[in-house]
């Protein structure tokens, strides 16, 4: 079982049942899914930078990513539709859990100049989706072996009803919001 996922139903679970007044345990938000994207718009010209992407992704998340394509064509930037442009995983229960204990206690805390995250960054439904420019923060990214550094979209999807719920509930799991 996942450290976080013990943490979660030991700590997290009393505290937000005590912070909202929920009368069932199942009305408790929790963590749902993690999406990691990758968009590679450079991927046209270049086909070893997708590969590359996948490879890297795949060493972060632990399971195997999706080359998304292109869904229509668009002749200013040279793309026609099923062209392969970017790369995505989604992650579930345990690995989500691992995941999302790696990104709080290891990788954001390797960020350049790092103050917090934005608390603003909710969709009005409990998710949150963040970016990041480097994904050379995570640990199992050899430096020496990559050959651009590439970005990185995160999306958390959770259960809860509202943005309030849904920023608690990430900042109980230990999400770094800033003040």
């Amino acid at each position: 079982m996942s450290q976080l996922k013990d943490i979660y139903d030991e700590e997290v679970i009393p505290k937000l049942i005590e912070t909202f007044k929920y009368k069932n345990v199942m009305q408790v938000p929790k963590l749902k899914k993690l999406v990691l994207n990758m968009g590679l718009g450079e991927a046209i010209h270049n086909i070893k930078l997708l590969d590359s992407a996948v490879e890297e992704l795949k060493i972060i998340s632990g399971q195997k990513p999706v080359v998304t394509r292109a869904k229509r064509s668009i002749a200013a930037f040279k793309l026609r539709a099923g062209m392969p442009i970017g790369c995505m995983v989604t992650l579930r229960r345990n690995r989500m859990y691992d995941f999302y204990y790696k990104l709080v206690n290891v990788a954001l805390p390797r960020v350049r100049d790092f103050r917090g995250l934005s608390g603003k960054a909710l969709d009005g439904h409990g998710n949150y989706s963040l970016g990041i420019k480097e994904h050379i923060i995570f640990p199992e990214i050899d430096y020496d072996k990559i050959d651009r550094i590439k970005g990185l979209n995160i999306s958390i999807v959770t259960s809860a009803k509202s943005d309030e719920e849904g920023k608690e509930l990430l900042k109980l799991l230990g999400m770094p919001f800033r003040n």
